[in-house]
């Protein structure tokens, strides 16, 4: 059959209707058997996805969402994609979330911002089950009332916003800092300056370089770096033009740490002759072999896998938010330290 414009129509989808009838059962238990439900024996589970198979049929996820409580998707608030801390971090939520039957949804909310929409309220208004902040973010207020709504809240490789009722899952940023400083120590440096990143994170990184050279006693300099290339390389840059030039730099993140590494290139500074970087996250770019960056490894891909699992843990109503799990951080030495100049001592 043709429409009037001599167009073929598209062929009718089957329907759960269709796979019941195929089955022999009803309506109600072809949907019971294919969503799992323990109450439906193995014969009578077998007959109706073997209806399906041949129907080639396939469940419409958005109309099973409306119909129950539960979407089976969990919101992914991710501050900005490039960013290649977050790559290995949704690597560890992806796997964990799947091994429950999970799907994640991501959302930016940096785009989100720049075009004046919430990426928050766009995960709710597709009825995720839970949302997962990945990093700082400035949907305070968003997730406020999300919160309030008894939606599940998990804060990844964050503590903000920290008025809500959130599990939150973390690295150990003092004591990942305090390891990094002790690297610079123990290399003869003693001109050293921390390019300091924003949020919580950022001050207990702060506050471990500078306990450490407390410990020392030495003077800690602590300078804004931002979080990313460009303004970890125009903070280096004022830090190595200054008169008390520095002999190492431990920046928040490796994207600050890599414009470290430019701002030295431009003043003819060698690394690690002349001056030692030390990044933060030991991203896939800190292990590139031109780059080779010492950088503090916080465990991202186990941060990951910890906030699926209290996700799944909150669904399930096994768990309440409040919980503070901590990864340990190790550091990760490659070439972009070395002693400590001896015309500086």
């Amino acid at each position: 059959m043709e429409h009037r414009d001599g167009r073929t129509p598209a062929p009718r989808m089957p329907t759960i209707r269709d796979v019941a009838e195929q089955a022999g059962v009803s309506k109600s238990l072809a949907s019971l058997a294919l969503r799992g439900d323990p109450g439906v024996s193995e014969a009578r589970r077998a007959s109706v996805r073997q209806a399906a198979e041949e129907l080639g049929y396939h469940p419409n996820r958005l109309a099973r969402a409306l119909a129950q409580p539960r979407s089976g998707t969990v919101g992914v608030l991710l501050n900005d994609l490039r960013n290649p801390w977050f790559v290995e971090l949704l690597a560890g939520l992806t796997a964990s979330l799947d091994g429950a039957g999970l799907a994640p949804v991501l959302a930016d909310s940096f785009t989100s911002r720049r075009v004046g929409r919430s990426a928050v309220d766009q995960l709710r208004s597709q009825r995720v089950d839970a949302v997962v902040v990945v990093g700082t973010t400035d949907d305070d207020d968003e997730l406020r009332r999300a919160a309030s709504a008894d939606v599940p809240i998990v804060l990844a490789g964050t503590y903000e916003p920290g008025d809500l009722d959130a599990d939150v899952v973390v690295n150990d940023d003092e004591a990942g800092a305090a390891g990094a400083t002790r690297h610079l120590l123990d290399l003869g440096h003693r001109r050293i300056v921390h390019l300091r990143g924003p949020g919580r994170v950022g001050s207990l990184r702060a506050q471990g370089f500078e306990r450490t050279l407390a410990d020392a006693g030495l003077t800690a300099v602590v300078v804004a770096g931002g979080t990313g290339e460009e303004s970890g390389y125009a903070a280096a840059r004022r830090v190595l033009e200054s008169r008390e030039r520095p002999t190492a730099i431990f920046a928040y993140n490796d994207l600050a740490a890599i414009g470290t590494l430019s701002a030295a290139h431009d003043l003819g500074l060698s690394v690690p002759g002349e001056l030692s970087v030390i990044g933060y996250d030991n991203t896939y770019l800190a292990a590139i072999r031109h780059l080779s960056l010492t950088s503090v490894d916080n465990g991202t891909f186990a941060i990951g896998v910890q906030s699926g699992r209290f996700v799944t843990e909150r669904l399930a109503g096994a768990g309440q938010g409040g919980r503070v799990h901590r990864v340990a951080a190790t550091l990760a030495v490659r070439r972009t330290t070395g002693p400590a100049p001896a015309t500086t001592d």
